[in-house]
């Protein structure tokens, strides 16, 4: 996939999962399989509205039930079969998981400033950003390849796997990805095909600005 082939080229939309109930209580959920909120499904509903616009030929999702059911209403809306698959889903990080931001700062403060640095951390003795990379980018490009020369790929997942897969496909050092801001519930980043390889076209778009509250914030 080395450039546009015609027209405008192909598209990857990252969409984030509705808000949880641990969104709000700033608790890191990781891989913790927790539901959307009533607003978190109020969200994905009228989120799935405006990305139904885009004409999506494809959605792939994590397996976890915040973005099962937050595909669930682009799937609604648009007839599409949702393809699920669990490397797509949020940074294991061990004992980190169930802490709220507090918890984590005075617990594990210095590995939480060295993540903060860019510096490759095992948070709670998890994952590096760099193996969350590993398998989702070749995910998102597997489907990706797929599309039409003008199609649209819709990737619904979690904030922090997210900006690790944008900056991977970016082609950005590792250490220099905290610099791409997190994702606000229900908020989406585009990519498209350029010359020279993907191009970051817009990055935590949505209806109106929302707080960042999550994992990744």
């Amino acid at each position: 996939m080395n450039g546009s082939k015609g027209g405008r080229g192909r598209r990857i939309v990252l969409w984030r999962h509705g808000q949880t109930a641990w969104n709000l209580e700033r608790r890191f959920q990781g891989t913790t399989d927790i539901e959307l909120t009533e607003t978190g499904i109020a969200q994905a509903r009228r989120s799935a509205r405006l990305l139904a616009a885009m004409k999506p030929e494809t959605i792939v999702a994590s397996d976890l039930k915040r973005v099962v059911a937050t595909a669930a209403e682009l799937a609604a809306i648009t007839g599409l079969t949702v393809a699920h698959d669990r490397n797509l889903r949020e940074t294991y990080a061990g004992v980190w998981q169930g802490l709220t931001h507090e918890e984590i700062i005075e617990r594990h403060g210095e590995e939480y400033a060295a993540w903060k640095r860019g510096e490759p951390v095992r948070r709670g003795g998890g994952e590096l950003e760099t193996e969350v990379a590993d398998r989702a980018a070749p995910v998102v490009l597997e489907h990706a390849d797929k599309l039409s020369d003008n199609g649209t790929l819709v990737v619904v997942s979690h904030g922090g796997t997210i900006r690790t897969t944008i900056g991977r496909l970016l082609g950005l050092e590792a250490a220099s990805w905290e610099s791409l801001g997190g994702l606000s519930n229900c908020c989406w980043s585009v990519l498209g095909e350029g010359a020279r390889g993907w191009r970051l076209l817009e990055h935590n778009a949505g209806t109106l600005p929302e707080p960042v509250l999550g994992d990744d914030d």
